[in-house]
């Protein structure tokens, strides 16, 4: 099950769109669906988050913890809701495509995917494109 929560003033709008996209991730990776958290924070609270788990004192716009057994997904996914704005505005593109990246990037992480080498940064970058590209409202019909 997928949950999102809040230490911030900031509300996910459409909660449920979102929850069927990242659990379609999920099942394109092959992967089954656990307890995925999302805590939506500030600045502040993040680096708290970084300081005390990872002894680093840097802002981030995520910070996952991933307690997935087998194939199975389960974690938590802490985002900073004023580095997504900020990278949004850096990379020129809209809030709600930097947030579906950020969140997209903590689901893939679970699946197996890294970061840290330029040539794995690459490959999160393209699933990040394929997954996002997963993320379709319905139109009502009137």
């Amino acid at each position: 099950m997928i949950s999102f929560n809040y230490e911030t003033s900031f509300k996910l709008a459409r909660k449920s769109d979102y929850s069927k996209w990242l659990s379609l991730v999920i099942q394109s990776e092959g992967k089954k669906e656990g307890d995925i958290n999302y805590i939506f924070c500030d600045d502040d609270f993040l680096v708290e988050i970084n300081l005390q788990y990872l002894n680093h004192n840097t802002l981030t716009d995520i910070i996952s913890f991933d307690y997935s057994v087998g194939n199975e997904l389960h974690g938590d996914i802490f985002i900073s809701v004023q580095r997504v704005r900020e990278n949004a505005t850096d990379f020129e593109v809209s809030f709600e495509d930097e947030l579906k990246r950020v969140m997209v990037h903590g689901v893939l992480h679970y699946c197996g995917y890294k970061d840290k080498s330029a040539k794995d940064e690459k490959e999160m970058r393209l699933k990040e494109d394929e997954k996002m590209k997963m993320f379709h409202v319905e139109q009502k019909k009137i």
